[in-house]
Formats: C-alpha cells, sequence, structure tokens
C-alpha cells in the first residue's frame, strides 16, 4: 500500500461559522439542519493505492479510464452457429455447410466462404466476415450431417455478436471518483487488466458515550445503571459506512475527563460523535466543553426522535474535527445519525453522497402527528393486495430500542405536515441496505 498524501483537508471555524447567519439555532427545522452540515464539509484529500481485492467499499479517488476496448474483439454472446447475414434467404429456409468450429479463448483461423457457417460457442471470437450467430436451440432439428438449417425469420442480420467495445470503449471513464466501490466494480475493474487503484485514506472517527450511571457489557448493573447500547450501535453504524473507528468508551459527567475526552478524539480523528450529554441537565457537561474548544451551530432539531442534536467543530492540538453530539436515548441516537452524521461523514470521506430513496405505501392506520417537526417513526413495511402498506410499531419512544429491531422501514412525516389518516399516502425509507 503506498501513501500518496497525508494530509486530510479539514473545515476551518470561519467556514464553520460563515454558514450560520441565516438560520435560526433555536427552532432548526430538519432540511436545514441538513444544508448547514453539508455546506460546511471539506473531504479528506490523503489517497493511497490498494490491490483490487482491499478496494472493497472504499472511496475511489480518481476517475479509471479504461485501457481497453471491452470486449476486445466482436465475439459470439451464445453457443450456436455463425454466419454472413448476406447469406439469409428471405423466402425459405437457409442451408449452410459447416465449416469448422470456433472455441472461446483462441481464434478460428480457418478461411468461411459464401454459404458457408461456423459452429461458434459462448465468448469465441467471431470468424473474419461473419456478423451473425443463431442459437443452437433455433435451427432446424432435421438439419444433415455437415450441414445446418435456419428457419426463414428466425435470427434478424447482427443478431447475438457482441461488438467490441460495447461495454466500454478504450479511453472512455469506467468508473467515476466518489464511488464507494462494490462487487461489480471490483469485476469491471479485473476485466481491464487494472491491478492496483487509488483511493482516498480510511475516515477516522472517535465516539463515546456519556453519563454516570452507563455501564459497559461485562460490567455489574448497579441500581439506578443501565448498559451502554448506543457504542454498540454506532459501532456497527461506523463499520458499516467503513470508518477507522476509535471506541473511546463511557466517559462519565466529570468536566476534566469529558474535556480530556474530547482533546484526545479531535486530536486522533477526524469526526467525533458522542452520545448523551446534550440536553440541558444540569450533568450535561457537553456544552460548557463546546463554548471552550469549539463552535457549535446548533443544539436543538425540530424533529422526532432526537430534538437534543449539536452539531460543530473542536480544536485541540492544533488540529480540527467535526463534532456530531447525539442524543442519549438508543433510537434517538440511531435516528439521528442516519438522518444527520451519515450523510455527512459520506461527504468528508469523498464519496458521492445521493439522497435516500423514499418509496410511497398507504398507511395501515392513522398515524398522529403535529405540524412544525420532522418525525421518523419506525414501521413495518408489507405487501397487501398487490400495493405496499406500512403501520408503526407498536412502541415509539425514543428509548425503546427493540421497535428498532422489528421494524424494516422509516415512516417519514415531513415538517409541515399534520396527522395522516389511514388509506392516506405517506414515505418511508427502507432499512435495507441502510441498517
Amino acid at each position: 500500500m503506498t501513501n500518496l498524501n497525508i494530509r486530510p483537508a479539514k473545515p476551518s471555524l470561519s467556514e464553520l461559522t460563515s454558514c450560520l447567519s441565516d438560520y435560526d439555532p433555536d427552532a432548526m427545522p430538519v432540511r436545514q439542519a441538513q444544508a448547514i452540515i453539508s455546506d460546511c464539509i471539506t473531504p479528506v484529500t490523503a489517497i493511497e493505492k490498494v490491490a483490487l481485492r482491499s478496494a472493497l467499499d472504499r472511496v475511489l479517488a480518481s476517475d479509471i479510464i479504461s485501457p481497453i476496448d471491452v470486449p476486445a474483439h466482436d465475439n459470439s454472446a451464445m453457443d450456436g452457429y455463425a454466419f454472413n447475414s448476406a447469406d439469409l434467404r428471405s423466402d425459405a429456409d437457409t442451408v449452410l455447410a459447416v465449416a469448422g468450429t470456433a472455441h472461446a479463448g483462441r481464434a478460428y483461423l480457418g478461411a468461411v466462404a459464401s454459404g458457408q457457417a461456423v459452429r461458434i460457442m459462448t465468448g469465441a471470437l467471431m470468424p473474419d466476415g461473419l456478423d451473425t450467430v443463431i442459437p443452437q436451440e433455433f435451427v432446424s432439428p432435421g438439419s444433415a450431417a455437415g450441414f445446418v438449417t435456419i428457419p426463414a425469420d428466425a435470427v434478424k442480420p447482427g443478431a447475438n455478436r457482441r461488438l467490441a467495445g460495447e461495454d466500454l470503449k478504450a479511453g472512455s471513464a469506467a468508473i467515476a471518483q466518489g464511488r464507494i466501490l462494490r462487487p461489480a466494480d471490483l469485476g469491471l475493474l479485473a476485466s481491464l487488466g487494472i491491478a492496483e487503484i487509488p483511493v482516498r485514506r480510511r475516515l477516522r472517527v472517535a465516539f463515546f458515550s456519556t453519563g454516570d450511571e452507563l455501564r459497559s457489557v461485562g460490567e455489574v448493573l448497579d441500581p439506578g445503571c443501565v448498559y451502554d447500547s448506543n457504542r454498540y450501535t454506532l459501532y456497527g453504524m461506523l463499520q458499516r459506512l467503513g470508518c477507522d473507528i476509535i471506541d473511546m468508551g463511557v466517559v462519565g459527567d466529570d468536566p476534566q475527563a469529558l474535556e480530556s475526552a474530547f482533546r484526545s478524539a479531535c486530536e486522533n480523528a477526524d469526526a467525533i460523535i458522542t452520545s448523551g450529554g446534550v440536553s440541558v441537565g444540569d450533568a450535561d457537561h457537553t456544552k460548557q466543553m463546546m463554548a471552550q474548544l469549539g463552535d457549535v451551530a446548533f443544539w436543538k432539531i425540530g424533529m422526532r426522535p432526537g430534538r437534543p442534536l449539536a452539531f460543530g467543530s473542536i480544536t485541540s492540538g492544533g488540529k480540527q474535527a467535526l463534532f456530531f453530539g447525539l442524543p442519549g436515548n438508543p433510537v434517538a441516537v440511531m435516528v439521528s445519525f442516519y438522518f444527520f452524521a451519515r450523510e455527512a461523514l459520506l461527504q468528508l470521506m469523498g464519496a458521492q453522497v445521493a439522497p435516500l430513496p423514499l418509496m410511497r405505501a398507504t398507511a395501515a392506520v392513522a398515524i398522529r402527528k403535529r405540524p412544525g417537526r420532522t418525525e421518523y417513526q419506525r414501521g413495518i413495511l408489507s405487501m397487501n393486495d398487490s400495493q405496499w402498506s406500512v403501520r408503526p410499531t407498536a412502541a415509539q419512544g425514543s428509548g425503546i430500542l427493540r421497535s428498532m429491531a422489528e421494524a424494516n422501514c422509516m415512516i417519514v412525516l415531513a415538517h409541515e405536515q399534520g396527522g395522516v389518516a389511514a388509506g392516506d399516502a405517506v414515505e418511508v425509507i427502507l432499512f435495507d441496505g441502510l441498517i
């Protein structure tokens, strides 16, 4: 692995605060908050070359230009018989003599005269002068030995021939930079003979939970305490994004411990994610730390679940990191991550970012909702009478993580939208591919 550039580009404080003048941080609609975050991000610039087998889920750093035509030569799309379409009769069956056989992987070297065909295998190069292939199952079963009979109108001229360069022309763009490479992309790159590719370095993300009541899995659960589930959901979500993860554990409600954690995270990561500590309680010290170490664009969002949500940047030791302060309730952590932090992290790692795809479904039951906030309700989507129907999970509390495990989609109720009657159309985002 070869490092080409090891310095990441980070957003400056001036870039961050310049985004905020047009917004009201005390009543921040979801769309405005998402726009602020997007405006404040500069992708990392560090690039490294990796072997093709190591490139899965990495972000491509530059366009890949095809060095060859794909396919390199005209070839057959199936097993059958290759011939010159000029020999086809329009008024009757066409009978052609079989001159030989063309196999994949080696050229057919014999000459093919008018009135002759060549038995050909899938992928075999088209012999000179031949432009059409008829599948073997379409020829007449009564063909005599050494001849093939093509029924009238059984095939059109040029059929079943793959042209050189019809997939990719030499010199054309094969894959654009910013793509998160999937298995099909690796296969495409291999078909071009490319062994190493440039990718953005992995994003480093530090995260920790805050609160004296939290216990890590394996510790004794004292009265009034709970096990910390947020670090496990955050770990899973960050792992799915392909980040390098720094799990800093649980930080208690102590200003000095919190400052130490923030400084260490800032000096070792591109982004920091915390859960808990961003509300208005006396023991929520994050606000105090941010006043000391960084800038914050907003603290509250007009959404449910996840109203207390902070976004900003932290500076320590001459380094800077983006900051996402997520709520403490488990469902609110996942919702705020998916609809705020996820897209921002993708943008930060230099990936192409597309809006999450919405689909429409019919509400199976009435859904209560008041205008003035965006709501993300956990839903169960199913097919009923040839149409998609969705209903909320029974429990919608922001602390009920079981509702996320039971759901297969999120029902998205827009900021301006009111209640939904049974039978109304609603928008949903599928968990498949997201979670």
